[in-house]
């Protein structure tokens, strides 16, 4: 179970979903059960990546928004938050979180049964999440500052010191 406020968590594609492989699609490396797992807990996703569509409509987007079909795993929105648009005209998209192979500090490993790359260690993502739930300091900023209707507005603080 999940404690706490549901989170919006921007997440990168290749080289944290899957494998490096692109413009194809990786292999598995153990997102797809974390990713739903939140989902189905009330956190949204935010496909955050640099997979793109050209002018005609198609690109390698489509397959990584595949990828996300066929795992049920829906998305809140894909290179946007759907709902900073009232507040801000930033390209960034707003999360609590963002999971992305190229972050400093992203736990990663390195397979060469699967990829002469590193990427994501969702095992240890998992219990990274589960530390964060469980010690509640995931809160919203709106709670420290008594604004009403702001959930755009997060911060995260470990007040165990």
């Amino acid at each position: 179970m999940i404690v706490g406020k549901p989170m919006i968590i921007a997440v990168d594609f290749d080289g944290t979903c899957v494998t490096h492989e692109y413009p194809k699609i990786g292999k598995e490396i153990g997102a797809a059960p974390v990713l739903k797992w939140l989902t189905d807990n009330g956190h949204k996703i935010i496909l955050h990546t640099m997979r793109g569509k050209l002018d005609n409509g198609k690109g390698d987007l489509d397959d990584a928004l595949w990828w996300f079909k066929e795992h049920d795993i829906p998305l809140f929105g894909v290179n946007e938050n759907p709902t900073q648009i009232s507040w801000t005209q930033s390209p960034k998209p707003y999360a609590q979180l963002y999971i992305d192979d190229a972050a400093l500090g992203c736990p990663l490993m390195l397979n060469p049964a699967l990829s002469d790359r590193p990427f994501v260690n969702w095992a240890r993502i998992k219990t990274e999440l589960e530390g964060i739930f469980e010690s509640g300091f995931v809160i919203g900023f709106t709670d420290l500052i008594g604004v009403e209707n702001g959930s755009h507005n997060s911060a995260r603080f470990d007040n165990s010191n």
